[in-house]
């Protein structure tokens, strides 16, 4: 298995691996609307391949955190694998390998709307932990944060996504 980094000529395989895990192509189009957007991080969009085909990708992007003052985070979204290629340790590799890219953009924290189970394992925790209020309905444990090395003063508030994300 290879990862890496996207590349232009990724993007439609990476739409299918997104349509085909999710089965809709909702976040397929949220992927093309924050690359489309200030929030992208070129580098922070990546790809896991075996016999350079596109099985799975993350995709890590700017969100806010609004508290006495807003602050810039990194929001995990979507993570997906192409169903055929699922439960064999791609995911994990891909999280691992993007947590360790957002390690060198100095960001102090990622937020994550997912299963705790599996987020648990890489140092997510539920936001409620550092006062970190989602901004959607949904159970405590299931919005997370891992901090990252930057981070060095305790922020706290809600989290604000872009309106990319307003159809996902």
């Amino acid at each position: 298995m290879n990862i890496r980094c996207e590349s232009p000529q990724d993007y439609l395989a990476i739409a299918e691996v997104n349509t085909l895990a999710f089965g809709q192509d909702n976040e397929a189009k949220l992927i093309a609307k924050i690359r489309c957007s200030d929030r992208y991080i070129p580098e922070l969009s990546v790809v896991a391949e075996i016999d350079n085909f596109v099985v799975g990708h993350i995709l890590f992007s700017y969100i806010d955190l609004v508290g006495q003052e807003t602050l810039k985070v990194l929001g995990l979204a979507p993570l997906a694998i192409h169903p055929q290629f699922q439960n064999q340790g791609i995911g994990s590799a891909l999280v691992k390998a993007g947590l360790a890219i957002a390690e060198t953009k100095k960001a102090p924290l990622v937020i994550v709307l997912g299963h705790p189970h599996f987020y648990s394992r890489f140092g997510f925790q539920s936001s409620s932990v550092y006062e970190i209020e989602s901004p959607f309905p949904v159970p405590e444990d299931v919005f997370m944060v891992k901090l990252l090395k930057s981070y060095q003063e305790r922020y706290k508030g809600k989290v604000v996504y872009p309106s990319a994300f307003n159809e996902v």
